[in-house]
């Protein structure tokens, strides 16, 4: 059993969707970060950095915040969704760390000063407009003649996917990144996908891209 505690974010969509394909039991609890309850005492406990994801393994007593070490522990675990071979592992967590990095904290940050804030800084907007196109750029490209980004659908896919459904937010049309917008269908198509997007609760429907 996992205690995973989320709200509707693409870094809580990951997990959400990882539990998904795994089939495994666990409790999700609503953390609304709009109210703060990220804050409290109780959660503080569990993710000292106050942010979601978080989770508890039942089975271990382990708490672990932070989506990527969620994912890579989740992963390794129960033994899916993760390359054994070692040049095909080390791939795999090249293109995690740059989602870590660049995928969703510049997208992030798109969000900030484009979506909710627009108007608020011209040097900022453009900025991360700017960085959004880069990266998705380099996503169409990764993606050429692939299905997924490290060859087999993995939790690499996983961590990118939630933030590229954001699209809207971040004023990219995917018609510009063919690759990147057949993957994005391919991927929205799976069940456990369509379930873990709606985890901890239903917030519309998924974008059809």
């Amino acid at each position: 059993m996992i205690d995973f505690y989320t709200w509707t974010t693409p870094n809580g969509r990951k997990v959400s969707i990882l539990l998904e394909e795994l089939g495994v039991e666990y409790t999700a609890h609503s953390i609304d970060i709009g109210k703060g309850e990220q804050k409290t005492p109780e959660f503080l406990a569990i993710s000292p950095n106050n942010k979601i994801p978080a989770i508890v393994d039942r089975d271990t007593g382990l708490k672990l915040f932070e989506s990527g070490a969620i994912l890579l522990y989740l992963a390794e675990k129960y033994g899916k969704f993760m390359p054994t071979d070692p040049m095909q592992k080390a791939r795999a967590m090249e293109w995690l760390m740059w989602q870590m990095g660049g995928f969703g904290p510049m997208l992030g940050q798109t969000h900030a000063f484009h979506h909710f804030n627009k108007g608020a800084s011209e040097w900022g907007e453009n900025r991360f407009l700017t960085e959004t196109q880069r990266l998705y750029g380099v996503l169409d490209t990764r993606l050429e003649g692939r299905d997924y980004i490290v060859d087999e659908y993995s939790i690499v896919d996983m961590a990118c996917w939630p933030w590229a459904s954001r699209y809207e937010w971040q004023d990219v049309d995917l018609a510009d990144f063919p690759n990147v917008r057949a993957w994005y269908r391919r991927i929205a198509e799976r069940p456990a996908v369509r379930a873990g997007y709606h985890v901890p609760k239903k917030m519309g429907e998924i974008p059809a891209g």
